[in-house]
Formats: structure tokens, sequence, C-alpha cells
């Protein structure tokens, strides 16, 4: 009920010991009779959860965002769909869901409501629409982040709730997040899905495996405490919990997270699964924001508003990537260099020791496609043809490459945008690494060709024991993670 003198909203929240009593959210100045309506109304849940749904053209995935959402076991409170700089037919396609929701689940009766925002252009984009919905959700317990092309499991958001409430001290956690298969068609695209598959599991993993603690709270499906946000924007002089200044919105706010004291955790039994990138075009443009902004993230004195943190804790994970990135192309491009070196003198001498890292690559590769709780004969093929895992690698070192290089030109760029001209089919500059890559690998060999024969054998003689250095060191890390116990948990 509202209670006119104070401004406040009591709702029934039920007890540990099952019992029912009242307790008050307070009425933030601004909300509309029709939003209230809405918290008044919730009962029944030890929580109350207002969801967010950024949308930017998801007029073909925006139904089946919403309906996944009110055929949880557990349906958000309020559902916000927040449309911004839309030039299809999202805002026709979500309107036809809004209004209010009668549900019955095996949690019992739920009630919930749909509201549809077209904010227009919107020079923050997703940003700008998480923190409008933000605005609509604070008096809630938990803010639900969705993106518009997410679908959750039907029982992710009361796995999420459950383990929120287990503990005042998490802040945010982030679902399990993997690509459904079934509506791919197209060999590249399969393909690639294939490989972000991989690419999701081996990060779940990881992050299972250290404690639980989630570096990145995906904004694709993850829920967030109020309370930490208004402590992260207190603690950084924020007016919204999200800045536009940041590539990688979802990676600092988990930062902050973390450094106002609370956890951030991924849930061993939420799953969601996400939008994956079909085209070369589209996935480079993504990866490139993304490390992009991660190496910001990472790197002091970064060029936004935002210092860089280098050593938080949960950048950890982001240098050892970095590094593994950075020694795998060294390997590549110095193993290939070396061969094509050592076959024009005739000095080339096979040895089978030369297998083992492949072999141990390829067996750490179907023990995590072994991992996924969704595999399909696609990801055993993918890890266990080598070949296909092998042009995957070489592609996100494409990515790597781009990306350190835009950073370290300090050329302003809009990643946002052409992340989103790549999704629509424009843009380019995707096969600028292999044209280098082409030219650096003549030019090597032209250089080559012009060394006398005793700088050509002394280069042999130390570069060979170099590469064996790196790869015995890789091939051991391998031989770690594959021999590490996964404790049952399966992503």
């Amino acid at each position: 009920m509202t209670t006119p003198s104070t401004g406040r909203y009591e709702i029934a929240v039920p007890h540990a010991d099952f019992g029912v009593s009242r307790t008050e959210i307070e009425h933030v100045p601004g909300f509309a009779d029709d939003f209230a309506a809405v918290l008044e109304s919730t009962s029944g849940h030890r929580s109350t959860i207002g969801c967010v749904i950024p949308a930017y053209n998801e007029e073909a995935s925006i139904a089946g965002v919403i309906r996944s959402l009110l055929a949880q076991t557990r349906v958000p409170d309020v559902i916000h769909i927040v449309v911004n700089n839309t030039t299809d037919g999202t805002v026709r396609v979500a309107s036809e869901f809004a209004g209010p929701h009668e549900i019955v689940t095996e949690l019992g009766e739920q009630f919930t409501e749909v509201f549809v925002h077209d904010i227009g252009k919107n020079p923050d984009k997703k940003v700008g629409a998480l923190n409008y919905g933000y605005s609509l959700v604070e008096g809630y317990d938990y803010l639900l982040g969705v993106d518009g092309d997410t679908i959750g499991d039907p029982r992710a958001v009361e796995m999420l709730e459950t383990e929120a409430i287990s503990d005042s001290r998490i802040g945010g956690i982030s679902a399990i997040y993997s690509i459904d298969t079934a509506p791919i068609k197209g060999t590249i695209a399969k393909f690639l899905i294939a490989g972000q598959r991989t690419q999701f599991a081996a990060f779940n993993l990881q992050n299972l495996l250290r404690g639980r603690n989630m570096a990145v709270l995906g904004g694709q499906f993850s829920i967030f405490s109020t309370n930490a946000l208004r402590d992260v924007m207190k603690a950084n002089h924020q007016r919204t919990p999200w800045v536009k200044d940041s590539e990688v919105e979802d990676s600092l706010l988990s930062l902050q997270i973390k450094s106002a004291g609370y956890l951030t955790k991924i849930s061993p039994y939420a799953r969601a699964d996400v939008g994956g990138m079909t085209t070369l075009r589209a996935y480079d443009a993504q990866q490139v924001k993304w490390t992009y902004g991660a190496i910001e993230l990472m790197w002091p004195g970064q060029r936004g508003d935002t210092k860089g943190q280098p050593f938080h804790p949960n950048l950890r994970l982001r240098w050892f990537e970095n590094l593994s990135m950075l020694t795998n192309l060294f390997v590549r491009i110095a193993f290939i260099t070396l061969l094509a070196g050592s076959l024009s003198i005739n000095a080339f001498v096979f040895s089978p020791w030369w297998l083992v890292p492949s072999a141990a690559a390829v067996l750490l590769n179907l023990r995590i496609a072994m991992s996924m709780q969704d595999r399909q004969r696609s990801d055993i093929l993918f890890a266990a043809l080598v070949v296909p895992a092998e042009v995957f690698m070489w592609i996100r070192l494409s990515h790597f490459l781009r990306s350190w290089f835009r950073f370290l030109s300090r050329k302003k760029v809009d990643n946002w945008a052409m992340q989103a001209k790549a999704e629509s089919g424009s843009g380019g500059g995707h096969w600028m690494p292999l044209i280098l890559l082409v030219i650096v690998i003549v030019a090597l060999g032209v250089a080559w060709t012009l060394l006398p024969p005793i700088t050509q054998s002394a280069i042999l003689w130390i570069g060979w024991p170099v590469v064996g250095v790196v790869t015995v060191v890789q091939t051991v890390l391998m031989l770690f993670k594959l021999l590490r116990r996964h404790q049952g948990f399966k992503v």
C-alpha cells in the first residue's frame, strides 16, 4: 500500500521462516504513477526485481526475449524495454507485450507489467539506455540487465535471485553464457559460432574455477544489487551507475562494484543464450571493441576520464589473456619464419616432439567442449579437427593486434558505431591484419635471401631454441589446465 505522508511503499515480503512481514521501499521522485502501481502490487517474493532491456534494432529477437522473461519460474516484478536509436520495428514488436501480466508458475501466482520506452536518438547508446532504465527501477532490490537478443533458461532469474539474497556481500551475479546453434545457417556462420561457444566456455570455466569470482558481469543476463550500484555512484562521484567514457561499460562497472567492497559472482546454475556474431566483419568489430575497452581498463592513464587500474583483482584474468595472445602470436610467427628459413637452406629436421604441443592443445579444447552442458557435435569436431581451432586462433590474433594498434595510436574512434555498422553489413578493416601479415612474410622472405649463409645459420641456431623454450612453457601450462579438476562445473 502507499503511505502518502512519507512517499514510501510497503510490500509483503516472506521471511526465511515463511512468515510474512511488511517492508518499505523508498519512493523515487519522478516515478510515474503506473510504475509505482507495479511496485505496490508486488507480493509473494523475498525481494523485488526490476528488469531493464536496452534495445537497439532488435526487431527480430525482442519478442523471444520478452517471452523468455514471462516464462521464468521467477518473473521479474517489472520489465522495461528501453528502445534507443532504433531504425526498425523494435518498438512495434515490443509493444505487443506491453501491459500487465498475471502468470502462474511453480512458485505460485505472479504479477508483472511490461513497459516500452522509445527514447529516440540517444548519444550515449547502450549506456544511456541502461541508465534510463536504472532511473525506473532504482527503488527495487535488484536490477536485472538483459540484452535484446538474450534468452534466459526458464530458471535463470530464480537462480540469480536465490544466490543474491543468500549473501548481502554480493553486488552482482552473471549467468553462464553460451550461444544457441539451432538458428545458425551457413558454413562461415556455423564455424564462427563454434569458435565463440568455445571462447565463452573457456572464459566461464576460468571464472567458475576461480572461486566463482566473475571478472565481468556481462550485461547480457546479470543481476545487480541496487544498494551496490548506489555505493558505486557515491564512491566514484557518478550520477549514474554506467559511464559513457568506457568501451566496456560492464567491465568497468564490475571493477567498481568489486572496489566498493562487494562480490562479483558467476552463477553455476543460471544460463542464458546470447546473440552470436555470424559474419567475420561483425565478429571483428565486437572483439576489437571488447579488447580495446579492456586495454583501457588495464593501461595506467588511459585516454578516457576513467583512470586505468592495472592491478585491480578483476583484471588479472585480462592480463593473462593478453599475455597468452602475445605468446601465441610470437610462437606462430617465429615458427613459420624459422621453418621457411630452414627449408630454404635445406637445414630442416623434423622431430616428433613438435607434435606434443598440438596434441595438448587438441586435448585441452576437447576437454572444454566436453564441459559444455549443451555440447553439440560441432563443438567436438571444432576441437578435434585441429584446423578449425587454429584458423579461429588466427582470427582472434588479428583482433588482438587491431585492438592494440588502435589503442597505441591514440586515434579517437567510436567503436560502438563501428560495431553497429559491422552488424548491419557495412564497415571494413577486418582483412587488414591478414594483408599486413602477408606483407610482413614477404618482407621477411626478401630480407632472408639478402643475408649471408653464416648469418642465416646463426639466426636459426638462436631462434629454434628460443621458440622451443617458449613452446615448452606453453605446453606445460596447457597440461596443468588439462589435468585441473573441473569440480563438477558445466558450462
